[in-house]
């Protein structure tokens, strides 16, 4: 038997339930992990939660690393001993082990741990397409990030510096603001205290920016929509203070003709090619310390309710992970 968190019926972190399971022999096509470390990320709330709907019961997480304990039937790009990660699904990551599809996990080269592995994947991921294709980012932009002491943030703060852009990111305390400018992090915005959009106008000369990029969702879209330049692309990927709703595309043109999209990892990463590319990406920024990954928190995995808990209340900075 191992342990695994259960979710049998969607709503607070008490649904997440520690229990026995059997783990079957891995299928063609699979490798099974005995993981050593898991990432925590909000959209593990929109699962627990069912704001992203899961058939019940199910096992929560995106993102974990490991070692390869067996092979599947077909299986030649991996090999029991290889240590691997992964954070492009299929969900099931809270567990202590697990099967999984082998072309949809990544080797860690020697240089990169488990636990960064762990931590790096699914967000990591995600900001290799936000700042490499949903927006390009390039030398000489000035971006706005929200939450930008956050996991995905400060990932995105050190990689869009390093692209040569102007960061411009959003805090709500200023022991976040601290963190946010050690990441990389040009102007910070304490939402708590400032005007967003007003100091975004100041700070660029009141031309505003030409993308926004909002994981806050409910409490931010205006402030992203009022820091666009025309034509300014408002990037919406999360939903950490509740969904935007009843959107009014006529705010769009009243702004200069602004885009707005709603990406997902899953749309950037539906093909091995794809993720392949964003994953040779990440591999390169974070091996070759242009972007670090700094885990400002660990939980054992029998207390993820607990994480939940901190997670949703902002208690945490950074990447944080659970340890099996």
């Amino acid at each position: 038997m191992s342990k695994a968190i259960r979710v049998h019926a969607y709503g607070g972190p008490d649904v997440l339930a520690y229990e026995d399971v059997t783990v079957t022999a891995p299928g063609p096509g699979e490798v099974q992990i005995r993981q050593t470390a898991i990432g925590l990320n909000f959209i593990d709330v929109y699962h627990r939660t069912g704001l992203y709907p899961m058939p019940l019961p199910f096992t929560p997480g995106q993102e974990a690393a490991g070692v390869v304990t067996a092979v599947g039937d077909g299986v030649t790009s991996l090999k029991v001993g290889d240590r691997v990660a992964y954070g492009a699904g299929p969900i099931g990551a809270y567990a202590e082990v697990r099967n999984a599809p082998a072309n949809r996990l990544l080797k860690l080269p020697d240089s990169i741990s488990d636990e960064t592995g762990a931590a790096m994947m699914l967000k990591g991921l995600t900001v290799s397409y936000l700042l490499r294709h949903t927006y390009k980012v390039k030398p000489g932009d000035t971006i706005l990030f929200h939450a930008a002491a956050g996991g995905v943030g400060l990932i995105a703060c050190q990689w869009a510096k390093h692209l040569g852009a102007t960061v411009i990111g959003t805090v709500g305390s200023p022991e976040k603001a601290e963190l946010a400018r050690a990441h990389g992090c040009d102007h910070v915005i304490d939402y708590t205290k400032e005007d967003v959009a007003k100091r975004v106008r100041e700070i660029t000369d009141g031309k505003g920016v030409p993308v926004a990029y909002d994981s806050v969702g409910k409490a931010t879209v205006q402030a992203s929509l009022d820091s666009l330049r025309p034509r300014g692309l408002f990037v919406s990927f999360g939903n950490a203070s509740g969904p935007v709703t009843g959107f009014d595309f006529s705010e769009l043109a009243k702004r200069g003709s602004l885009y707005a999209t709603r990406p997902s990892l899953g749309a950037y990463a539906s093909t091995d090619e794809e993720l392949a590319d964003l994953s040779n990406a990440l591999l390169e920024v974070v091996s070759s310390g242009k972007v670090r990954i700094d885990i400002n928190q660990r939980y054992n995995l029998a207390d993820v309710a607990q994480a939940h808990r901190d997670l949703e209340s902002r208690k945490t900075t950074g990447q944080t992970i659970l340890i099996p």
